[in-house]
Parts: structure tokens; C-alpha cells; sequence
């Protein structure tokens, strides 16, 4: 693969991966908050960032992939107001905060399998990680970072000189348009909290000793204190969706830099953009998202949907419908479906031909070019659509590209490209599907007898529907 470019939020353009220590990179990405399931829209994040791990990977690079699990609960808000989001789960369920943190951390690596993304090299969690959040906050604290009002240990953002760099923020228009509920306590609004003690919530229920009290940690300085216990003062990669720029990773940026003294703290910023449904951002705080579990329930496998993102690019706005995932459903079984084809016909080729060749320099160009998705999507079709390539190179070739794609197409034949499954009767099977779907109850039931009398029987699971023969 070529020298990797990525876009950086940071400049505002896309730039040549250089790392910081030629061979290897440390990327950090912003984990689940585990009150809750995780929503396709926050999965398809983390799509994005299997495919940059892959490139990278691909690439020759060694990848230090670490991930947060934030399992001391945030507030609803992404500054410094609202409920404990942990604590309102566990109060709803009537489970404990710790049951909480567990069930859906769970949850949340099951789908990340069932997508199959690769786990991160290190996954840590905030509640293991207190006591070097607090020996940065003491590091600001004795840089003249911090002040304590109302029990609260805040970060001063007065104390530095280019706060909001990321997210360009201009804090005069800021501070003029008064659109910030202002907490007293604070000195400036745009300060936030490091240290909250008890006086926050009543009957907190994580808690831990610290030098100013009893009591838990801001979200923003969890990322900071976990990236550098693993990753060092200084990394090559941060990673996360686009609603972190302009309060999260402003934060961690300013905390991190005044701590250790070092700028920039961070080489690259990557970002992913929004998935929208019909009323905007997916998101849970309307109480309306769509789960992975849901998606499966309604008979899609979880790579329908990873290959549904795959055709939008990271940067770009990804509108979700049931009838896109329906077409990049139909899309990856017809894609298994060709290549169970080539492998019926023999293995794969043990060396790809230079034609081949061209088309995986093709994909890896686009790949390396900011992770181009969609144009290596169609270099693969234009590849398998090509009758100057046998079946062997296709089925060589597509493997190989599928270690960034992560579509897990070494199982084509065991799906929906059945061995001795015609094709006619899979495409039966998926209208069959539609029909359960639209509750057209009749026609389902018809399909199901046209295909009994083709010789097969539909078994349906929570994963989808598939056919066995009589």
C-alpha cells in the first residue's frame, strides 16, 4: 500500500502519515459509554476506525490500537450539566451502576464482532484508571492550571493561550452571544470540571479519595490520563466521532498539552461524520436509535450493515434507510454468491497476476488516499465484473482486499453463497425476507412453498433466515 493520507481536523486538510517513530503508530480512540446499547450510528464509528487500523496495518505499520471504555458515567451533557448518565440507567433498570457498566460493555463487544472490527490491542477502563487521572490533575494543579469552586476542581481555560484550536472556536462571539448556561462556579463558561466530590449528586455512588475530596473524575480527563499511560505524552492518532471536536476533544486537547508540556499533544485528529435517519443524527437522547440487535431481528446479518457503510465515506454524512440497507444487502450476497462460485471451482490463486495486481494497486491507492471506502468497493466489483481474470485470481484478489473490507468473505459458501444453493432460490429467500418484513403474511408463506417444492427448507434464526435442503 502507498504512504497512507489522512484528512487532520486539526489543519484542516489531508496530510502525509508521518509517525512519530518511523514503523510504528499509537492510535487512541474514544470508547463506548456503556449506560446504554450503542446505536448504529455510534457503531459506524467504529467501523471507521477498523478500516484505518486495517490500512495501517496493510500498510506494514506496527499499530498500538488503545480504546476507553468509559464506565464512570458522564453527564447528558457534553460539558459540565445534566444527569449522571450511569447513575440514571442503574436508577431506571434497578440494577447497580457496576451491573450497568458490565452488561453493556458486553453488549457492545458483541456487535463489535458480529461487525467483525478488530479489538483494539488495549481496552481500559476509566474506573481502573483514577489514580493516574489524578496525578495529571495534581500535574495542572502545580502548573497553575486548576482552581476549586464549590467543592469542584476546574480547568482554567484562561491559563493557556489556544484553547479551541481543534474546533476553531472563537471565544469573544462565544462569550458576547451569551448562548452558554453559565456555571456560577465557574471563573470563565468554557472552564470544566477535572474533579467533581460530592457535592454534584447526591448519594454518588462511584466514588474515590483524592487530595480535594471524595469524589470522581471529570469525563475529559479519563482519555487524557489513559492515552498517555499507554501511548506516552505524545501519539501519532486520535480517533473519534465529529460531535467530540468542539467540547470533548477541546478539552482533552488543552488538559493534555498544559500537563505535559508538550505540543501537539496529538499528530492527527480523524474524525467520522454523522449517520442521519429521517430526523437528523442518531442519537440516544431522543430515545429513538436503531440497535444492531434490531437490524438482526429483522433479518439483516451485521455485514449487511458494515457493508452499507462502506459504500459513504468517513468524512461524509451517511443517510440510513431500510431500503439502502436492503440494496447493500443484496449488494453482499450477490458478492458471496460469485465468489462461493469461484471457490466451487477451485482454490485461490497462489500469486496474483500482474492484471490482478493493477486492480489491488487501484484499491490500496484508494484505501491509502483517507481511506476512500466506496471507490474500493468499486474497484473490487469492476475486478469480479472482469472477463480477463479467472475465477482463481478474483477469488485471490477479493480475499486480499478483504483484509481491509472486513465483509469476511472467506466465508462465501458457507452463507448466502451456499455451495448447492441456486441462485434463484436465494433471491426467493430474500424476497421471502422483504415480505416478513411488510407483514405480507401470504406471500411469505407462498415463497416458503415454492421453495419446498424446489427441495429446500427456510430455517429462520435471530441472525436471518437460511436454507437447508429437504
Amino acid at each position: 500500500m502507498d504512504k497512507i493520507r489522512l484528512y487532520n481536523t486539526m489543519t484542516r486538510r489531508i496530510e502525509d502519515f508521518v509517525p512519530i517513530n518511523e514503523g510504528e503508530v499509537g492510535m487512541y480512540c474514544c470508547g463506548p459509554t456503556v449506560y446504554n446499547y450503542a446505536h448504529i450510528g455510534n457503531l459506524r464509528t467504529y467501523i471507521f476506525e477498523d478500516l484505518l487500523h486495517r490500512s495501517l496495518v496493510r500498510a506494514g505499520y506496527r499499530l498500538k490500537h488503545v480504546m476507553n471504555i468509559t464506565d464512570v458515567g458522564h453527564l447528558t451533557g457534553d460539558g459540565d450539566d445534566g444527569e449522571d448518565k450511569m447513575a440514571k440507567s442503574a436508577k431506571e433498570s434497578g440494577r447497580s451502576v457496576w451491573d450497568i457498566a458490565a452488561f453493556y460493555t458486553d453488549a457492545f463487544f458483541r456487535d463489535e464482532k458480529d461487525l467483525n472490527i478488530i479489538r483494539p490491542d488495549i481496552v481500559c477502563k476509566a474506573t481502573d484508571h483514577i489514580p493516574q487521572m489524578i496525578d495529571i490533575i495534581k500535574r495542572l494543579e502545580e502548573g497553575g492550571h486548576t482552581y476549586i469552586s464549590g467543592g469542584n476542581v476546574y480547568f482554567s481555560i484562561d491559563t493557556i493561550d489556544d484553547y479551541g484550536k481543534l474546533a476553531r472556536l472563537n471565544l469573544d462571539e462565544l462569550k458576547e452571544g451569551a448562548r452558554i448556561a453559565v456555571d456560577s462556579n465557574k471563573r470563565n463558561a468554557k472552564d470544566f470540571v477535572l474533579w467533581f466530590t460530592n457535592s454534584k449528586f447526591k448519594d454518588q455512588v462511584m466514588v474515590w479519595d483524592s487530595p480535594w475530596g471524595r469524589g470522581y473524575p471529570g469525563w475529559h480527563i479519563e482519555c487524557s490520563a489513559m492515552s498517555s499511560e499507554y501511548l506516552g505524552p505524545h501519539f501519532d492518532i486520535h480517533c473519534g466521532g465529529i460531535d467530540a471536536i468542539p467540547v470533548h476533544h477541546t478539552n482533552e486537547i488543552a488538559q493534555s498539552e498544559a500537563a505535559f508540556g508538550v505540543k501537539p499533544w496529538v499528530d492527527y485528529w480523524c474524525h467520522g461524520e454523522f449517520l442521519l435517519n429521517d430526523k437528523g443524527k442518531m442519537s440516544k437522547s431522543s430515545g429513538e436509535f436503531l440497535t444492531l440487535s434490531v437490524l438482526k431481528e429483522k433479518g439483516y446479518d451485521a455485514l449487511d450493515y458494515r457493508y452499507f457503510c462502506l459504500t459513504g465515506h468517513y468524512r461524509s454524512q451517511l443517510k440510513f434507510s431500510f431500503e439502502s440497507l436492503d440494496q447493500a444487502r443484496s449488494a453482499r450476497l450477490t458478492l458471496m454468491r460469485k465468489l462461493a462460485e469461484y471457490r466451487k471451482a477451485g482454490s485461490p490463486a497462489d500469486k496474483l497476476s500482474d492484471k490482478a495486481s493493477g486492480y489491488l494497486d487501484a484499491f490500496d491507492e484508494a484505501m491509502a488516499n483517507d481511506l476512500k471506502a466506496p471507490q474500493a468497493l468499486s474497484v473490487l466489483w469492476q475486478a469480479l465484473r472482469d472477463d480477463g481474470l479467472d475465477g482463481a485470481q478474483k477469488l485471490a484478489l477479493a480475499l486480499v482486499m478483504d483484509s481491509i473490507l472486513g465483509l469476511d468473505l472467506d466465508r462465501a459458501g458457507e452463507e448466502a453463497g451456499q455451495d448447492d444453493i441456486p441462485s434463484e432460490a436465494l433471491e426467493l429467500l430474500a424476497q421471502r425476507t422483504q415480505a416478513r418484513k411488510a407483514k405480507d403474511w401470504a406471500k411469505a408463506d407462498g415463497i416458503r412453498a415454492q421453495l419446498a417444492a424446489m427441495g429446500f427448507k427456510v430455517v429462520d434464526t435471530p441472525q436471518g433466515a437460511h436454507l437447508e435442503r429437504l
